[in-house]
């Protein structure tokens, strides 16, 4: 499983919608655990190993209308979890035993789809599930094949999956769910008339699922061509906040001195708890290695470990035995521990929606925090873009920075 960001920018976000923009939202019923959703015992699993533990605001809106069999319409920002949204409520209404394609995803680019069909295949690691991610970039011959050997779900491009239905390679038979991933995105993209033609190939009953980030007219459009009476739901983007946190940066010359600065820093991270977000988990388990070389007590956990592992590096740090973690991305999202009052980044997120989730964790229950950022000469213009994004202001990091925490 990557914990790099994909090279596309999945998540730049788009700007704040004006008010025609924004759909009323219809269903309020929210699910707070994933335990209460009902899913099969093998998804459950799938979703606890990712490193899911409760289900963010739009998984607690959308999974369960999706599983009801109600088209969904849902309005909300990259970064609120809707990939898992969607992957979550495939995953429970596919039948394994059949092998034939039984959900299309489109998404804008073959970027973000083969980044969906990772997420579809994580999640789905206990079902075995079959995933292709229908692209163009990529050999026809090759997707024809796989295509006919029968798999349960696909993700693709609008002109790549089009193509394959019209080579038969593709069957929609048996297609009960069709879900439209970043559709404004996709939409102004120009894929309006693929995605249409797409459309005239899926069964009569099919149930739609459609996310877009703002809502412009071609998608409203389309909402009303394929989907007679919507669930709508509107997430805003996530409430996490950076007041309390007092945000520095470390000035490194070069990418290999944030090792020395790390460990010229690791006195003070011990007087509380302290993460590291490093970007890979290569990265990861190199940092955590030159540490512990240097006899530095850490611990570290990225995707790759069992779950089992993980439940016991969480259980030593949550109880204080263990102070400070190293881990990446794709745990900024899971990890709730109350006593952490200081985040480091090591490396800058590639993505800056994951700014937040990385700090925005430290100062909650109003308890104070501080972050700080190791930034070499290339960083600049992203956390300049992190300031004017979050509309905050990162200052050089004091000496005393001990008395702050």
């Amino acid at each position: 499983m990557a914990d790099s960001a994909p090279e596309q920018r999945e998540d730049a976000p788009h700007g704040a919608a004006p008010d025609d923009e924004v759909i009323e939202t219809n269903w309020d019923e929210a699910v707070e655990s994933f335990d209460a959703m009902e899913l099969r015992e093998e998804l459950l699993r799938g979703i606890y190993a990712y490193g899911f533990e409760k289900p963010s605001a739009i998984q607690q809106r959308a999974i369960k209308p999706i599983l009801m069999g109600k088209d969904v319409i849902a309005q909300a920002q990259s970064g609120t979890g809707k990939t898992a949204t969607f992957a979550i409520s495939i995953l429970q209404k596919i039948d394994v035993g059949l092998q034939e394609c039984q959900a299309l995803v489109l998404a804008p680019t073959r970027e973000l789809a083969q980044q969906i069909v990772k997420v579809v295949r994580a999640i789905g690691d206990y079902m075995n599930i079959q995933v292709h991610a229908c692209v163009g970039g990529t050999a026809v011959r090759d997707d024809i094949r796989t295509l006919q050997n029968g798999v349960h779900v696909v993700v693709g491009t609008p002109g790549r999956v089009y193509d394959m239905i019209n080579r038969r390679a593709l069957r929609m038979a048996s297609v009960k769910l069709f879900t439209l991933d970043e559709a404004d995105e996709m939409l102004s993209r120009g894929f309006k008339d693929q995605i249409y033609d797409v459309f005239q190939f899926l069964p009569e009953k099919v149930q739609v699922a459609l996310f877009s980030a703002t809502m412009p007219l071609e998608v409203l459009d389309v909402t009303n061509r394929f989907m007679p009476s919507p669930v709508r739901i509107l997430v805003k983007r996530d409430e996490l906040t950076l007041e309390g946190i007092k945000q520095f940066y470390i000035a490194v010359d070069k990418e290999e001195w944030k090792f020395d600065t790390l460990c010229d820093l690791y006195e003070t991270l011990t007087i509380t708890q302290a993460i590291i977000y490093c970007n890979t988990r290569r990265r990861v388990d190199w940092l955590t290695e030159k540490m512990q070389s240097r006899d530095f007590t850490v611990s570290s956990m990225h995707g790759e470990m069992g779950q089992g592992e993980r439940d016991v590096i969480m259980r030593e740090f949550r109880s204080g035995s263990s102070r400070v973690l190293i881990t990446t991305d794709l745990l900024a999202r899971g990890i709730d521990v109350q006593q952490v009052s200081l985040v480091i980044n090591y490396d800058l997120p590639t993505n800056r929606e994951n700014y937040i989730h990385r700090i925005g964790r430290s100062g909650r229950f109003g308890r104070k925090g501080v972050a700080i950022n190791f930034i070499t000469a290339g960083d600049v213009r992203y956390l300049r873009d992190i300031e004017e994004f979050y509309h905050t202001q990162v200052e050089e990091m004091p000496m005393n920075v001990k008395d702050l925490i």
